[in-house]
């Protein structure tokens, strides 16, 4: 991973709850000295602490990334303190939701490359995928810098704009929810089906965890998937016969709502 610059001038960290202890320790996995990492956290955690990243709250001049990964109900108590970092020498790497890029620019003022990013809960295990945005003064080298630092917790992708961002909050930000919620539809079926409670839910998990992996390992098309698995006459395709009724029009409407909502924080 390309961390001389963040080596040498240092990387502050706004925030280090899940996401935020998530991204800390891939980076540390990945080489980056503790050193060069300064968190402000107001209650670290032992793991945190034990890191031996610096915990004073003093601010570096010019940080090479400032990474902003508090709670959106905190954004507006927390930016005030890091303005000093605005001005153009330091990257501002935001992963809070619902704050758009005009929000740090103001916040940071002018001349302030800023990257917006959009990841999701599994970058907990490094299995996360990520989307990023810049805005006008983020050049190549400041979203390629973006993209290694978000790449310790899974995959990256760019958009265009934050309308898309917006999409993407509402399909994979939120998407792990609606996952888990099929997982609880799947296991409570198998217990209306006669199946004990603890083998429902084991079934359940393992099959939408297979699955997943199964189309993210082949890369295969997941219709060409679906296909594969579906006999003619076959069990299957009694169970998709319902499914395939409903689902569709579900899943557009989930998402459109999310992303209606995503819009709507964003102001």
């Amino acid at each position: 991973m390309p961390f001389e610059d963040v080596s040498g001038r240092g990387l502050v960290l706004l925030g280090c709850g899940k996401m935020g202890s998530a991204l800390l320790a891939g980076w540390l996995a990945g080489g980056l000295a503790p050193s060069a990492v300064r968190v402000v956290e107001p209650d670290p955690s032992q793991w945190l602490r034990g890191t031996g990243v610096r915990l004073d709250g003093a601010l570096p001049e010019a940080p090479a990334v400032a990474v902003v990964a508090v709670k959106p109900q905190t954004m507006g108590a927390a930016l005030p303190a890091m303005a000093a970092l605005g001005g153009g020498r330091t990257l501002v790497v935001s992963i809070a939701a619902g704050t758009p890029l005009a929000a740090f620019e103001a916040a940071f003022g002018p001349g302030t490359p800023v990257v917006r990013a959009m990841p999701n809960t599994p970058a907990a295990i490094g299995r996360g995928i990520t989307a990023v945005v810049g805005n006008a003064l983020a050049t190549e080298a400041h979203l390629a810098l973006a993209e290694a630092l978000l790449g310790a917790v899974g995959e990256v992708v760019r958009v265009a704009d934050e309308d898309a961002l917006d999409a993407v909050t509402g399909l994979s930000g939120s998407g792990p929810a609606y996952v888990f919620h099929l997982i609880e539809c799947l296991a409570r079926a198998g217990e209306a089906e006669g199946l004990a409670p603890g083998l429902a839910l084991r079934l359940a998990r393992a099959t939408v965890a297979g699955a997943g992996a199964l189309a993210q390992e082949t890369g295969e098309a997941p219709d060409k998937l679906r296909r594969d698995v579906t006999s003619p006459k076959g069990t299957t395709e009694a169970g998709l016969a319902v499914l395939m009724a409903e689902l569709p029009g579900l899943v557009a409407r989930t998402v459109r709502a999310a992303t209606a909502r995503a819009t709507e924080l964003r102001g």
